[in-house]
């Protein structure tokens, strides 16, 4: 049986980057308020671990964003499908990445989603053209990288 998985992704500010990747790749940033608010009035977790998001209370340290049309828990919100987690690190980026998100726009979108994703807050590093394709490389507002195809 196939496992399920998730991509999750260290980082500084994982709010920060769930906003940027929720509206980079249209997908829907997690409302874990209902959940916390039910711990917290179970006694099960203490408001130290957590952090207000948009007026509602959030994990301090976990950010979450999720596929629209994928499967969720309604009662945490918590995608069951495709979905990236970040979660707050305490040292700084280091070097390249070993691993990052290719994103794929539809035919002749690439430069307008580099363009749209600079408004979001990514930065352009450069543009690639090789025989086998031609695509642009980026950062995300914490420095990873990733590839506009």
């Amino acid at each position: 049986m196939p496992l399920h998985w998730k991509l999750v992704i260290d980082c500084a500010d994982p709010h920060r980057q769930a906003a940027f990747w929720g509206a980079a790749l249209d997908y829907t940033v997690e409302d874990h308020s209902t959940l916390i608010t039910r711990l917290l009035a179970a006694g099960a977790v203490t408001e130290d671990v957590l952090t207000e998001v948009n007026g509602h209370p959030a994990w301090r340290t976990l950010a979450a964003v999720r596929h629209p049309e994928d499967p969720h828990d309604p009662a945490s919100d918590t995608g069951l499908g495709r979905r990236l987690l970040f979660q707050a690190v305490p040292e700084p980026k280091q070097g390249k990445n070993r691993l990052h998100l290719d994103v794929h726009p539809g035919p002749g979108e690439r430069a307008a989603t580099v363009t749209r994703l600079e408004t979001l807050g990514a930065t352009l590093l450069r543009h690639v053209e090789e025989p086998g394709g031609a695509w642009t490389v980026m950062q995300d507002p914490e420095g990873n990288e990733f590839c506009v195809h």
